[in-house]
């Protein structure tokens, strides 16, 4: 099975040409599911993570930011919406929404996204999520990942899969803000399988400019794996760091993580492999 995860950049920068650059490198990767961090929507009903998933035959579910003002002061346009989202290869059977913790004054809607897929064999609990990015937010984040941990094991029942949980944390791997995930079995997919491999996936500066990805803040964590291996890492790399046709896709790279999926179901994009109807976001 194989989990992407991928901060979109929102509608920042040259966004027009950088969506097709997006539906590019998912196209190329042919992923089973895809956790989306800052997916523009618009008040005429367009939504990035609705088109890509009818460009990529996927279902797709949609958690709208619920304070988008603090974002859409940033580009001075309050016709376009923010939030989280989730593109997969199959049904999503349930979803719940966690509005992180934040005090009033650095509260700009983050979220934590869970949606349960109906794969063949086995369900998969899956959470994707946006951590507040104060360069003094530590304390912030913890809280956050505080209640994360709290959500993910409310939804993790009923099926062999572990947990899958992805996102940008906006927190190195080392970082205190990311220690509850650990204690809670939640396991760092990158160190279990390329911990020698280039591994940032956002670097400050211009995205558009020559700046190195330095920093790790985007993850895929995975629980423990579950009877014949179930979930167990089997790769991981980074994907959408490089220009296509001359255009940066995102100011993040994606992180793209291989996930035993017991043989259940074929490999996204390979014979013999269902390719699931867009459906609308929930």
């Amino acid at each position: 099975m194989r989990v992407v995860t991928w901060n979109l950049w929102w509608r920042f920068g040259a966004w027009a040409d950088r969506q097709k650059a997006i539906l590019a490198v998912l196209r190329e990767l042919r992923p089973d599911v895809v956790g989306l961090q800052e997916v523009w929507a618009a008040d005429d009903g367009e939504n990035l993570a609705g088109w890509l998933a009818r460009e990529l035959g996927l279902h797709w579910a949609w958690a709208p930011s619920p304070a988008p003002e603090r974002w859409q002061r940033r580009i001075g346009d309050g016709s376009v919406g923010i939030g989280t989202a989730v593109l997969s290869r199959w049904p999503v059977v349930e979803r719940a929404v966690l509005r992180l913790p934040a005090p009033d004054e650095v509260d700009d809607g983050r979220l934590a996204f869970h949606v349960r897929l109906d794969a063949p064999g086995h369900q998969v609990p899956f959470c994707t999520v946006h951590l507040n990015s104060g360069a003094g937010a530590s304390e912030v984040r913890r809280a956050q990942v505080a209640s994360l941990v709290d959500f993910v094991a409310a939804h993790r029942y009923g099926t062999g899969f572990p947990a899958v949980v992805t996102g940008d944390f906006n927190a190195r791997p080392e970082s205190p803000e990311v220690r509850p995930l650990r204690t809670a079995r939640l396991h760092d997919a990158w160190l279990h399988a390329a911990p020698g491999l280039p591994s940032g996936t956002w670097g400050p500066g211009d995205p558009d400019g020559p700046g190195e990805l330095s920093a790790r803040l985007d993850h895929v964590y995975v629980g423990p794996p579950g009877p014949g291996g179930l979930g167990r890492v089997r790769a991981v790399r980074r994907a959408g760091d490089r220009p296509v046709d001359g255009v940066r896709p995102s100011d993040h790279a994606a992180v793209v993580a291989d996930l035993d999926d017991g043989g259940a179901a074929p490999a996204a994009g390979t014979p013999g492999a269902a390719t699931a109807p867009g459906t609308p976001g929930w």
